[in-house]
Order: structure tokens, then sequence, then C-alpha cells
């Protein structure tokens, strides 16, 4: 298909034109994890950077299905960005200009049902890994990064297990990690008892301090949730089945980050995968839920860039 070259971002549509025009006050570049916001000032919310032009596309897969994919361009190594079950390809604006600003060429894209996307027959589809694979080959981008947040996670994981020799680095953040051995998913079980999936997503998924703090903001970000799943959306299988095992066999770099008031993945946890992973490093954002990318974008993307800058090649 013709691609459309298009500005992406809070001028294009409400989310980012609407309620997070409203957003004030500088920081979505500089920042640390360990002091995205300072407890003994008030919190000030983060405004959406100006987004940079990209392309889009609709990249077709297998069983009739297509995937909106955006593309910023350049000569840069690629990172990919794999989205939150809650979230669809628009869930990085304040990802987006800053990264490319980085150096990098950035792909972000919604998976099968998902925003703008179109999730085909079920019995055809391919694995959400093996769609991955084909949206690379279709934009060409050799080697890349990959970073995958919440559901985004296992996504990735399950890409680094079938093709491990396609990345230069791996993120997981703010993630379970679909990891199956019986001692985990006890765990995590354990961390979700009734009646937490019968709560309101954005207390699921937002930090505390974040929902007190920017109104404006949590308002964004449902606003993405509720446009991100569309009627004809299924969940798809992975090629592996992840497991501590499997996560022992991964040789390339990882980077493990979650929030320090995250729910489903909180540090402890991250600590407790890290463990079955040969070359990784973890990080905690302060003040923020599951999905540190958005709470506190100034951290989250000061840590994103440093690991992709210290792993622009493999040997």
């Amino acid at each position: 298909m013709n691609p459309d070259r298009t500005p992406f971002g809070p001028s294009r549509r409400a989310v980012v034109g609407g309620a997070l025009a409203a957003l004030a006050v500088t920081g979505a570049v500089e920042g640390t994890a360990s002091a995205s916001s300072r407890s003994e000032l008030p919190w000030e919310p983060v405004p959406v950077p100006g987004q940079v032009p990209v392309t889009e596309y609709q990249v077709p897969v297998a069983g009739g299905g297509s995937l909106w994919c955006w593309d910023t361009g350049g000569d840069g190594e690629p990172v990919v960005l794999l989205h939150p079950g809650s979230g669809s390809g628009e869930s990085w604006p304040y990802q987006q200009p800053v990264l490319a600003g980085a150096g990098f060429r950035v792909v972000a894209y919604s998976r099968r049902g998902a925003y703008r996307s179109v999730a085909g027959t079920r019995a055809e589809a391919d694995t959400a890994s093996g769609d991955l694979d084909a949206l690379a080959d279709h934009l060409g981008l050799g080697t890349f990064h990959l970073s995958g947040s919440a559901a985004g996670g296992p996504v990735a994981l399950d890409y680094a297990l079938a093709r491990g020799d396609r990345l230069l680095s791996l993120t997981v953040s703010g993630s379970v990690m679909g990891i199956q051995d019986a001692e985990y998913q006890d765990l995590t079980a354990a961390l979700q008892p009734d009646p937490f999936g019968d709560m309101p997503v954005e207390f699921k998924e937002l930090g505390p301090s974040y929902r007190g703090g920017d109104l404006a903001g949590v308002a964004a970000w449902l606003e993405i949730h509720e446009r991100a799943k569309t009627a004809d959306s299924f969940p798809q299988s992975l090629a592996n089945t992840i497991t501590w095992a499997a996560l022992e066999t991964l040789t390339l770099p990882v980077q493990l980050i979650t929030g320090d008031s995250d729910l489903y993945s909180p540090p402890s946890v991250m600590r407790l995968n890290a463990q079955h992973l040969a070359d990784v490093e973890t990080h905690v954002v302060t003040e923020a839920g599951h999905n540190p990318h958005w709470e506190q974008p100034a951290a989250w993307n000061r840590l994103l860039i440093r690991f992709l800058r210290r792993h622009r090649t493999r040997s």
C-alpha cells in the first residue's frame, strides 16, 4: 500500500490536540530515573513535545490482517516500540520526537485488533512475534532495538527467543513478561486478588502519584485506551513458551524497567526475573505505576536512550 506522509502527534488528534494540549511545564527530555519527580515540590505535569513528521503504513500480515504503523525514517538505528494492552500505536507521543531527536529511527504500530489495525482471521493469523517479523521485513529494518511495555513485553521476549539474531537490544518495561512457570503464575495471581480485575483500568495501570498529580494526563491516557481495541480483536498466541529457563538462553543485552508503584510487576518481581537473564540491567522509575513511559517520560526516555546508545552494535 502507498504510505501517507503525515505529522504524527498532538496537532492531528483530539487525544493530543485536546486534553494533552492542556499540559504545561517542561521536562519531556530531562530527568533521571532516581529523581523523576522531587517529593518536596508540587507535581508538575509534563507537556507532550511537538511531534516530528512520520510516514504511516498499513502493513499486510497473514490471515487478511493489517498493522497500522508509523515510522520517523532516517538513517539512525531503528527502535521498535511495542504498546501496552491498554494502548496502541498512539501510546508514544512522549517518546517519538525525543528518540528521533537522539538520532534513532522510531517505529511503532498497533497489534492486530488495536487502533487502526485490522485483526484478520484468527484461524489464519500468525503469532504476534511473527507479525513483528513481517513488519520489520516490510520496512527493511535489518537489525533493530526492541522495547516492549506491559503486554508488549511478552511479544518482545517471544521475538527475542525466536529472532534474537535480529535484535541489537531488548527493553521490557512494566511487564509480567508472560512467564509460565507455576511458581511465577502463583506469585502474579497473589498480586492481583479479586476484585482486582474489576477495578478501573486507570487504577490498575497508573500510579497514585500520577493520578493525583495530573488529571489532564490521566484523561488523555484514557482517550487512547478507549480507542485502542476494535470489535474484531482477539488474543494472539506466542511462538515460544516463555519460562525462566527460556530466558536463561538469551544472550543479547536486556534492560528491565518498572515503576515503584506498579501493581503488576513491582520492583521485587522485576529483580526476580532479572536473575534469569545473562546480560541484564534493572531500573526503578520513582512515582510511576504500570506505564512509566507515560507517567514519567523524562526518566523513562533517558533510561532507554542511554541503553540504546550503549548497544548500538553487537559482535
